[in-house]
């Protein structure tokens, strides 16, 4: 073989697979002679060493991850990565929002988001609201993960506040097959099989997994199934690759979200209505291939096709305003003061059905060609994606006996007086809300130019151009006119903008970089976004979506400065600041306090500033990493909410006024981590995790103004009870792994070991309940997310490694 030949190819593998976790965990420390390679995009490429990038990039490799298993990789990140926080809104595990410095990556529509989520180089965000579907993402599919701080325009849209860039495993690196189950609290069981290989001329690489997980829930009512697939294989020769990666996902998930205070006084895992059900199907296959032209210069590219189905039903204890009401006289619970306008004092269902098909590809050539004389790698590329969207919302109104509740019913858990109104002839069934067609077309160019000015000083310099269309017909209305007095969502729009980022880098020593950076990036308004922004006619999430004003694109930039080294031969460190500005922000604005209706805005500028540190090391066969972020995120221009349980509203129908300084809800501006990790033989591990958070305020007080039980709330009218923000707390988790050796290993892991009572979330609302759980008349409350109880899972692992690795066979 000609080993000329293999230097480039074995540099591409480097590059692509190199997932050594810097200065964010214990398990892996930095090695002062082995230079760590970042991914300059989403693609793999050549990439840069670390000490050329303007940045403080985190990574986590299997083994790190492994070491601290969990439902899905947010997860690892909350334990271990800094600024990162997660918060399950939805109250289910697999539905977390990650938030990294302020910017979130949510599963829930309706959540501003600002992190873009890639595998394998393709952005996994949904089109319909940009969400990431953690659920859908094996984390035993998981070879290595890179989360890249800042509005870097490189990495694509939506590219706000960061990027995680996740590449999947191969059999290459992960030869032989094994079997996992694992077993513990809230009935939680896990399955995992999984094999892989390389074959005899070591030409062809493959792998395939499937897992399979069920858990009852801690909190009542709240059982979830999880079933992911996932396969890879792959060819190369000495100048190319080519992978093909299969993820599918058939799950179904329940998360009972908020609960009024004081039904969690005497059991923490009360809820407050139910269902609240989401069914995940879907696909996702990805062909990436890569080819040296000579040495020194690199094509790779990608084609992709994903399809997500998701079907949602969700039951509300009340909803003011029904459409068609005049049918529902007559009926039991129903008032109807005026025709067509009716107060139901029982439930609603409201289901939806999304259906997404995207399509897309990228190309880029990588130069790695000195520049006058000087080292020079420049990146240039193009992508196009387009997005089939089909969304459809029925609402049911369903006042059933709560003992007597059947498959479709909405069943609020303490109202055991209510009469059923949808038996019998002319009984209401379930009626359409909304239908929606949206068809999204994206195109970018982008370019990155790194240039060595001399050994110690390193310039960085890139921009992306991208066009976004998006189309929306309404097929439940057609178009705008007198007929449906001009309310239709058929409507386009189109957003284009260039994003800049520059960045230098100096290192006088292996032990020592500093960087500095500037950077822009953008989000364009999603369908759903262009089809609730009416403040006039708001709408339920997922959608109820009426006619809309036009929204402009968000556009955020960053300024950045830090550094990271070295201070003994086993200590190491980071630090940096950063401060980031949203302009045209987008957010979801409640129109009432009970049913959650709202609609989307601009918002104007919110803030992102804060500080990021960390040291890792080790002494003898303990590991051990610390870390500490400050996080403030504030509005930044005046925004006006409205919500009548905010006891600082300026009138009855609770108005009140955000200024700028107020701080963002739901983000906790002091997080500490801490991490150690002892093997107390070569075969035994054990860890233990340390994390905290700070206060936050809850949603409802973004003006942080609203005072529990205040005399004059809201003009005269009560307020709720609760108060506006939510105390910090500390969680300690334990893990450890022990390798009985032949192939055997055994795990095991504990969550919240103390049992700390803590909420992770909140918001102020209404509820129809009292706290004795009686249904009646509304009152205005806090509404929390308690954080899960003390849990322990155990798990058992067997390997069968073939005999003999053909990972570096060489047929001459």
């Amino acid at each position: 073989m000609n080993r000329n030949a293999v230097k480039p190819l074995l540099l591409a593998i480097v590059s692509a697979y190199a997932t050594q976790a810097l200065h964010v965990q214990a398990e892996e420390t930095l090695d002062i002679d082995k230079v760590e390679v970042y991914s300059t995009t989403p693609l793999k490429g050549i990439g840069l060493p670390l000490y050329k990038v303007p940045a403080n990039i985190q990574m986590a490799n299997p083994a790190a991850i492994n070491n601290q298993v969990g439902v899905s990789i947010a997860d690892y990140m909350n334990n271990n990565m800094q600024g990162v926080t997660v918060t399950e809104l939805g109250g289910n595990p697999w539905q977390p929002e990650i938030n990294f410095r302020g910017y979130s990556a949510s599963s829930l529509l309706g959540n501003p988001q600002g992190l873009s989520t890639y595998i394998d180089g393709v952005r996994v965000n949904e089109p319909f609201g940009d969400v990431t579907s953690w659920d859908k993402i094996p984390s035993f599919a998981i070879g290595d993960m890179q989360l890249v701080p800042g509005s870097n325009p490189l990495y694509g849209l939506n590219t706000l506040g960061g990027a995680i860039a996740i590449q999947t495993k191969s059999g290459r690196n992960n030869q032989g097959a094994a079997l996992e189950y694992e077993a513990g609290s809230w009935g939680r069981q896990r399955a995992l099989a999984e094999y892989g290989g390389v074959s005899k001329d070591g030409s062809v690489d493959y792998m395939i997994g499937f897992q399979h997980t069920t858990e009852d829930g801690w909190r009542k009512y709240s059982p979830s199934h999880v079933n992911q697939l996932f396969a890879k294989t792959g060819w190369q020769s000495e100048t190319t690759k080519l992978d093909l990666t299969y993820i599918g996902a058939d799950n179904n998930l329940i998360g009972n979200g908020l609960t009024p205070e004081f039904l969690l006084h005497g059991d923490r895992d009360q809820i407050n209505t139910r269902p609240d059900q989401t069914n995940n199907y879907s696909h996702f296959l990805a062909l990436n291939a890569s080819h040296w032209l000579n040495s020194d210069t690199l094509l790779s590219g990608n084609v992709y096709y994903k399809k997500s189905n998701r079907r949602t039903k969700n039951g509300d204890g009340f909803d003011a305003e029904v459409e068609g009401g005049e049918e529902l006289e007559g009926y039991p619970g129903v008032t109807c003061p005026g025709p067509g306008d009716c107060d139901l004092s029982g439930a609603v269902m409201n289901s939806t059905q999304t259906s997404q098909n995207t399509y897309g590809m990228t190309g880029q050539a990588t130069f790695n060609q000195d520049f006058l004389g000087k080292e020079n790698q420049f990146v240039v590329g193009a992508g196009y994606d387009y997005s089939l969207i089909r969304f459809k919302q029925s609402e049911q109104i369903n006042i059933a006996e709560a003992d007597g509740a059947t498959v479709g019913e909405s069943d609020p858990v303490f109202d055991d007086t209510r009469a059923p109104i949808l038996d019998g002839p002319g009984a209401l069934g379930q009626r359409q809300s909304v239908g929606l067609t949206g068809k999204q077309y994206t195109a970018r160019l982008f370019a990155s130019d790194t240039l060595s000015l001399n050994d110690f000083w390193h310039l960085n310099a890139g921009a992306s151009w991208n066009f976004t269309r998006v189309d929306n017909t309404d097929t439940l209305r057609g178009p705008a006119s007198a007929a449906n007095n001009f309310n239709s969502l058929t409507a386009k729009d189109s957003y284009t903008r260039l994003n800049p980022t520059v960045g230098l880098t100096y290192t006088p020593t292996k032990a020592l970089t500093l960087y500095t950076s500037y950077s822009e990036s953008s989000r364009a308004p999603t369908a759903i976004e262009v089809g609730c922004s009416n403040p006039a006619a708001p709408c339920l999430l997922p959608a109820a979506m009426a006619d809309d004003p036009p929204l402009n694109q968000v556009v955020a930039k960053t300024y950045e400065a830090g550094g990271r080294g070295q201070l003994t031969d086993n200590v190491f460190w980071n630090a940096g600041v950063y401060h980031a500005v949203n302009h045209d922000d987008i957010q979801f604005t409640a129109a009432n306090s009970q049913t959650g209706a709202g609609y989307f805005k601009n918002v104007g500028r919110t803030k992102r500033q804060g500080i990021d540190m960390g040291l890792n090391g080790f002494i003898d066969n303990f590991k051990w990493s610390a870390s500490y972020s400050f996080v403030r995120a504030t509005y930044d221009s005046d925004v006006e909410f409205v919500n009548e349980s905010n006891s600082s509203g300026v009138n009855s129908d609770g108005v009140y006024t955000a200024r700028p300084g107020d701080r963002i809800p739901g983000i906790p501006q002091h997080q500490l981590k801490l991490r150690g990790q002892y093997a107390v033989t070569p075969s035994w591990n054990v860890g233990a995790n340390v994390v905290g958070y700070s206060s936050q305020y809850v949603l409802g007080n973004e003006n942080n103004s609203h005072r529990a039980n205040a005399a004059d709330c809201n003009g005269g009218d009560d307020c709720a009870t609760g108060r506006g923000k939510l105390g910090g707390y500390f969680i300690v988790n334990l893990d450890s792994q022990y390798n009985f050796g032949n192939g055997w290993k055994v795990f095991a892991k504990a969550t919240n070991i103390f049992d700390k009572e803590y909420n992770i979330a909140g918001r102020l609302a209404e509820s129809m309940f009292d706290a004795s759980g009686t249904f009646g008349d509304e009152s205005k409350v806090l509404s929390l997310l308690p954080g899960a109880p003390r849990a322990g899972w155990i798990g058992l692992r067997y390997e069968f490694k073939p005999k003999q690795s053909v990972a570096s066979y060489d047929p001459d």
